[in-house]
């Protein structure tokens, strides 16, 4: 049997899964909602018409309202009209019809004219049940879904009780007498204005919210929708007001249930942009509360209002002065500024203005990317704007590109040619990205070969290409291995071209230490962040200041070095037998935890977009696009924060879009196993009855000496001994892989910006994921902390109780262990998540990890470890010593004997 969801059609199928949290119904093409069309359909302007419902597709609808309710139309003649000719628009066609009429004819001759399967709204009580038993037996006849109406012989529900007692009878007489699919009932519990001043009505929306809860938890597999725009009637004429008032509603009926609601898509505030004191207001109506300060909530929302009143439409009108500019100076402004619109225009100006197309490129476009450098350069501009600058200049080129070709004329010198990849079995390139880009703009050419790249093809497409440089990068700690390993062939193959290192692991000392010695040839630079990028390549291929430039590295990495040396000499560390002397102390004697919810794997699948979207730390968001701070402090910032509040509108604006259009399908799967430590690893059992051994998590001990009364930790001291219960969990978590196929088109685009926004919100996705699903263990499936309650801001701060440590991180740096978590998961079958031969997750937005919640646990770095150590831990795992050393190179106190061989 297929799952019970409720799919539509137009051209294209669509399936309201558990991933998509909120279908937006377009509402324009309703001509008791849209004045406009109304207008249009009156006079017979179907051009113009179908243009209205084009424009809702493209904002966002999902769905189209089609409604010929007026006293001077002939609805059912016009339904039909309209319908067949949306028909024959496939980029409106594409997406199911909502055929919607308070009279049945009207209903029913479009039925008879739509393809695909449609939803009709509505059905309802209000003329009694036979009337209503025989409307809903031709829908299903008809193959539609249906929007029930909260409506019965009585009238309209207006109160929780009324709305639940209809709905609930509603869904009886359907399922058990008419055989209606569940899943293809829609339920409207009607959206009522607010704020009207009469008292009745000030919890309209409470009741709503509420109705929609009871709906969702009450009657299974059905849905809910509304008609947003009746709840700020009220506020008619103040559209910004009303957006912000639909914007917090939508807010909380969606965390409510509402998964559907007819709404104008290309016109919803994001709830988190909203005026602060506005957004308040409107909470303190929807939710019929008393203002923070006291009085009347509709009167303080009135008061507020008409500070609003024309203030967003005032906004969007823009300063258009720059456009009287000579075209030399708008696609200078054009660039700064990072705007669009205009660009193809003014190119085309500029072209026809040339002698030909590549003085276009090499006058105002370069003139105006040398000014984005120079402001770059002087930290006026940041990184998102650099970016927003590079996609006017990529989308100014294509359209000079076949100019260029039909006159087959060369292209212009670059700056220097830069080869760059993320290394062999690591999968992240935001990073790599947004440095390439950096350079594009100061005119170097980018090879870019993207991620898990075996040396070898490095090598051959460096020699191919004839590079000027040559950068790396990488996120995990086994790429500093294979930075290590591309440096040694580079050498030995004779190369003399200069090496970037950059990623996440990577650092200055661990450059000067480990890589650069090994490619004396030329010189391995670490370049810290993507602003520093164009001053070290311009430096390396500048004819007179190169040499210069690499003698000075050679010196201060040779001060690194050695000052590393005499600080790793001087810190005292204690052999493995006097660390596990000093392990932490608990006291396990009547020690008691509760026992999960289950044992074993278990597949996590009520995902919400929007909830996730709640638990994002957004500060490591900022820092991804250099932009240094603390989320919120740094939208205020004085440096960074006009960048930031445009950065995070932008990335708003994708949140909305990836929420709404169901850009990711997150996936998770989440596993306990009873457990017990044994020495300095931790057994898991296959039952409570710990008979019978299922897998050993091994963990590493710190050997680094301690101050008194501070323990040398290893993670297995947080895990009972034998003979108290206790327990394990693990985790894989991903925003799924559909950010790859997203970017890659933005790439395609030349919208580098979007691309390298959507891969850093499918990270922040996957952090969101984690830090959630954190919560739900602790509270829900394992439960030792049910009373917790903290918000998704406060959680950030890490204030609940236990961990969740992951391989390949400072408490556990060996990136093996994640063989056994997936395995004990079965994380690819149940996830898609798969691992690389360098233990990296792909897809890249993918998180995984442990669960200890013993109260006394925290998080701690093993540090560096002794050669007793891990020939103690390569006979436990049952490896080599030369293996485990290769996965704990950046940890090891000593140089193995095979590198010290090497070397000799």
């Amino acid at each position: 049997m297929p799952e019970p969801l409720l799919r539509l059609s137009g051209l294209e199928p669509f399936t309201l899964t558990r991933d998509i949290p909120f279908v937006n119904v377009g509402e324009r093409t309703n001509v008791t909602g849209s004045a406009r069309f109304r207008k249009l359909i009156t006079n017979r302007d179907y051009a113009a018409a179908l243009e209205v419902a084009r424009d809702q597709v493209e904002n966002g609808a999902q769905i189209i309202d089609v409604n010929m309710d007026e006293g001077l139309i002939d609805s059912k003649a016009a339904m039909v009209e309209f319908l067949n000719l949306v028909a024959a628009e496939p980029d409106i066609a594409r997406v199911p019809v909502m055929i919607d009429s308070s009279r049945w004819e009207v209903i029913e001759a479009g039925l008879k004219c739509v393809q695909g399967k449609p939803v009709v709204n509505s059905i309802s009580l209000k003329e009694g049940e036979d009337a209503f038993i025989e409307q809903a037996s031709l829908c299903l006849a008809y193959g539609a879904a249906v929007v029930v109406m909260a409506f019965d012989e009585q009238g309209q529900a207006d109160s929780l009780a009324r709305k639940t007692e209809i709905c609930a009878r509603a869904y009886r007489i359907l399922t058990e007498q008419v055989g209606f699919p569940p899943e293809d009932i829609i339920f409207d519990p009607n959206v009522f204005a607010v704020a009207t001043g009469i008292a009745e009505h000030d919890n309209y929306g409470v009741d709503f919210i509420e109705a929609t809860r009871w709906i969702r938890q009450n009657l299974p597999h059905a849905h809910v929708s509304g008609g947003v725009s009746n709840l700020s009637f009220s506020f008619r004429g103040n559209e910004p007001v009303r957006e912000a008032m639909h914007a917090v509603f939508l807010y909380h009926a969606i965390q409510a249930g509402m998964d559907m609601g007819i709404v104008n898509a290309g016109q919803l505030a994001v709830y988190d942009q909203i005026d602060t004191d506005l957004r308040e207001a409107c909470e303190d109506v929807v939710l019929n509360r008393e203002p923070a300060g006291g009085g009347d909530a509709t009167e303080n929302l009135l008061e507020i209002a008409e500070r609003f009143r024309g203030g967003a439409r005032e906004e969007r009108k823009r300063d258009l002065a720059w456009r009287d500019w000579p075209v030399e100076k708008r696609l200078e402004h054009a660039l700064v500024n990072g705007i669009t619109e205009f660009v193809d225009e003014d190119t085309e100006a500029a072209r026809l203005a040339a002698d030909k197309p590549l003085d276009v490129i090499e006058g105002p476009l370069m003139a105006g990317m040398n000014v984005v450098g120079d402001l770059f350069g002087a930290g006026k501009m940041f990184l998102p704007q650099v970016v927003k600058s590079a996609r006017v200049m990529k989308q100014a080129v294509a359209l000079l590109l076949p100019f260029m070709e039909a006159e087959k004329d060369g292209g212009r010198d670059s700056a220097g040619r830069v080869l760059m990849a993320t290394v062999k079995g690591d999968v992240h390139d935001i990073g790599k990205n947004i440095v390439g880009v950096v350079l594009a703009c100061n005119n170097y050419e980018i090879i870019d070969l993207g991620v898990m790249v075996p040396p070898q093809k490095i090598l051959e497409e460096a020699k191919a290409r004839k590079v000027d440089i040559i950068g790396l990068s990488g996120l995990i700690t086994p790429s500093l291995d294979e930075m290590v390993h591309l440096a040694a062939e580079l050498e030995r193959e004779g190369f003399d071209v200069p090496l970037l290192i950059g990623g996440a692991t990577t650092s200055k000392v661990h450059t000067a230490v480990k890589i650069a010695p090994c490619y004396n040839r030329s010189q391995a630079i670490y370049v810290s962040d993507a602003s520093r990028a164009v001053g070290v390549v311009s430096s390396l291929l500048s004819a007179t200041h190169k040499q210069g430039y690499i003698d000075g590295i050679r010196a201060e990495y040779a001060e690194v070095a050695e000052r590393h040396e005499r600080a790793e000499r001087a810190k005292q560390r204690l052999p493995l037998a006097a660390a596990r002397a000093n392990a932490m102390q608990i006291d396990w004697e009547g020690y008691a935890v509760p026992e999960p919810a289950f044992t074993g794997a278990r597949v996590i699948d009520d995902w919400d977009l929007a909830e996730i979207a709640r638990y994002i730390d957004w500060t490591p968001f900022f820092r991804t696009w250099e932009l240094k701070g603390v989320y919120p402090r740094i939208l205020e910032d004085a440096t960074y924060g006009e960048a930031a509040r445009a950065l995070f509108a932008d990335a708003q604006a994708m949140l909305q879009r990836i929420i709404g259009e169901a850009w990711f399908g997150p996936r998770a799967v989440l596993g306990f196993w009873p457990a017990n430590r044994a020495g300095d690893d931790i057994r898991l059992f296959t039952d409570d009855s710990r008979g019978t051994e299922l897998a050993t998590l091994h963990t590493l001990r710190q050997q680094t000496a301690k101050r008194k009364d501070s323990p040398n930790l290893a993670l297995a001291d947080f895990v009972a001994p034998e003979g108290v219960a206790d327990w394990v969990g693990g985790f894989v978590v991903t925003a799924g892989p559909e950010e790859l196929e997203i970017a890659r088109r933005f790439e395609e685009a030349g919208d580098d910006y979007s691309a390298i926004m959507v891969k850093a919100l499918a990270d922040r996705y996957a952090e969101a994921m984690a830090e959630m699903l954190h919560e739900r263990v602790r509270r829900e499936h394992w439960g030792y902390a049910e009373g917790e309650r903290f918000t998704p801001e406060q959680l950030i701060g890490e204030p609940y109780r236990g961990i969740r440590p992951a391989p390949g991180y400072p408490a556990q740096p060996d990136h093996t262990e994640k063989v056994t978590l997936f395995r004990l998961l079965e994380a690819e079958r149940h996830t898609g998540v798969e691992l690389t031969e360098s233990m990296a997750m792909w897809p890249g937005s993918s998180v995984s990890g442990l669960y200890i919640g013993h109260p006394e646990s925290y998080y701690f770095g093993v540090a560096k470890v002794e050669r007793d150590q891990v020939e103690d831990y390569a006979a436990r795992k049952g490896m080599s010593v030369e293996e485990v050393e290769r996965w704990l190179a950046p940890i090891l106190n000593y140089r193995p004997a095979e590198a010290a061989a090497a070397a000799a």
